[in-house]
């Protein structure tokens, strides 16, 4: 049985590890305010909390629970944390699978380790699980940094290879760069470069000093060639201007609409003249030879216009000048007969003599004239 002096004793020491819990809440309310609460501090306020006597007072109840809810706040705001680390790291691990089938294990490497640091800044997801994790993240880097030893093993390889091959183009291209043969070496140099694509690369250490071995090879056949077509475009230029001035000539002849044989002379001389320039360029040639033909072919359909009406009028001439020497002869004949007739009333021989004298040079003018209209009806025929 206890003494009043024992029960003093003992409500002291409930009063102080009353006020020591106090204390713990206190602490365990300013703790959980921070945004991190530090876990080696809640462990030591759950240490303190056990190491204080259990009066198995109400008071002492009501303070245990109201210190729990502050811990139980903590740990489950820490396994939200867990859970969302666990997550962060799980989507890690699986952007670090999709890195095994890159092709590019440069870029690649650089996101791998990437996803390292963002993986040591994601925290803690409780000891176990993330043990588990970290053993997942660790296989798979293993594995793609194996990959990428394996890959630029068979890159070297290809280099290689590829170096090999491009020398052998820069030597073609180089035994293409003095030809003349203009468009079959520009296609030959285009097969070049699409074998020189098609090779890949020679390596960083070569590829730049290859490229340029090439590309040099190439552009002095390509500066060849422009100073030739610069040439040609100069040259096809003052054709181009010449056969201009034809066709001004041209149809300054065939505006007058005169068809001389002066002009017709002269515009045959235009063509021969035409072809003796040469081509002007596809383009142009085309162009200027259209209008050229066009004023050509205006004037001597016209030549023709005038030379069928120049015949048709020679040929109503003849005919004319036929029918006129026909009826000359007609009349010639009329002649000699009456003078046949009066032939019968002369008297004297002398003028009788002269009477037929007459009529034979009418007749011998009758047979010139038939003579001359035997030549105009030929001439005719043949026209």
């Amino acid at each position: 049985m206890y003494n009043d002096r024992d029960e003093m004793y003992e409500v002291s020491d409930l009063d102080q590890d009353i006020a020591l819990r106090k204390e713990l809440i206190v602490e365990a309310k300013e703790l959980m305010a921070a945004e991190e609460p530090d876990a080696r501090a809640v462990a030591n306020l759950r240490k303190a909390w056990n190491r204080i006597a259990y009066w198995e007072s109400v008071l002492e109840d009501e303070l245990m629970e109201e210190f729990d809810q502050y811990l139980d706040a903590y740990y489950a705001k820490k396994r939200a944390s867990y859970e969302s680390i666990q997550a962060v790291k799980e989507a890690i691990i699986e952007e670090a699978k999709a890195l095994l089938e890159s092709q590019d294990f440069n870029k690649a490497a650089q996101e791998m380790d990437a996803l390292m640091t963002r993986w040591k800044e994601a925290g803690n997801a409780g000891k176990e699980k993330d043990d588990e994790l970290w053993e997942t993240f660790h296989a798979i880097r293993k594995q793609f940094y194996e990959l990428k030893r394996a890959y630029w093993a068979n890159r070297k390889e290809q280099f290689e290879k590829a170096r090999a091959v491009k020398t052998e183009l820069i030597a073609k291209a180089r035994e293409l760069a003095d030809s003349e043969q203009w468009q079959k070496t520009s296609n030959a140099y285009r097969e070049l470069m699409e074998e020189w694509k098609a090779a890949g690369s020679a390596g960083r250490e070569h590829e730049d000093e290859l490229w340029d071995a090439f590309k040099e090879a190439r552009q002095q056949f390509y500066d060849r060639r422009n100073a030739h077509y610069d040439e040609l475009h100069e040259e096809q230029h003052q054709k181009y201007e010449a056969k201009q001035a034809l066709i001004a000539q041209a149809k300054a002849i065939a505006d007058t609409k005169e068809y001389t044989k002066e002009h017709t002379a002269a515009m045959k001389e235009l063509g021969v003249k035409w072809k003796a320039v040469g081509s002007c360029g596809k383009e142009k040639e085309d162009q200027v030879w259209k209008v050229f033909r066009s004023i050509m072919d205006d004037y001597f359909a016209g030549l023709k216009a005038w030379n069928e009406e120049k015949h048709a009028n020679w040929l109503q001439h003849m005919q004319e000048i036929r029918n006129r020497k026909a009826e000359l002869i007609q009349n010639q004949k009329r002649q000699i007969e009456h003078m046949k007739q009066d032939m019968v009333g002369l008297l004297g021989q002398r003028a009788i003599d002269e009477m037929e004298e007459a009529i034979e040079d009418k007749k011998a003018f009758i047979e010139e004239l038939e003579k001359e209209i035997a030549d105009i009806d030929a001439r005719l025929t043949e026209a």
